[in-house]
């Protein structure tokens, strides 16, 4: 079983950067597939990257292509998701999650394990 804590959330100005950190627990870390989700108000959860196991494959949506980053560092348990040019509507929370595969999934319910969230809010 995987636990997983996001930080790095906070209130930023449109245009400002942002780096989100999610840590997880475990020895088998590495053996995981992660990703990143997102859900603004009144909204549905929507994917935003994902990374696979070793870091060599990763997928992002349109909406954040060319602005966001997906690394990890598995020495630290550590997948860090890099938000620049940020926009109003980057606004959410945003959510980590992991599953145990050599695939690099982007549904929800492909994945087993989730974060509590941390609050991203962009100003105009």
């Amino acid at each position: 079983q995987v636990q997983l804590v996001e930080s790095g959330g906070g209130l930023v100005q449109a245009g400002d950067s942002l780096r989100l950190s999610c840590i997880g627990s475990g020895p088998t870390f590495r053996n995981y597939a992660m990703g990143w989700f997102r859900q603004a108000p009144g909204k549905e959860r929507e994917f935003v990257a994902a990374i696979s196991w070793s870091g060599g494959s990763t997928i992002f949506s349109d909406s954040v292509k060319d602005r966001f980053t997906i690394s990890r560092d598995n020495a630290e348990n550590t997948v860090y998701l890099q938000m620049n040019s940020l926009k109003p509507e980057d606004t959410a929370v945003y959510y980590c999650a992991a599953r145990f595969t050599r695939t690099t999934p982007t549904r929800q319910r492909e994945y087993n394990y989730w974060g509590q969230g941390t609050q991203v809010t962009v100003s105009s």
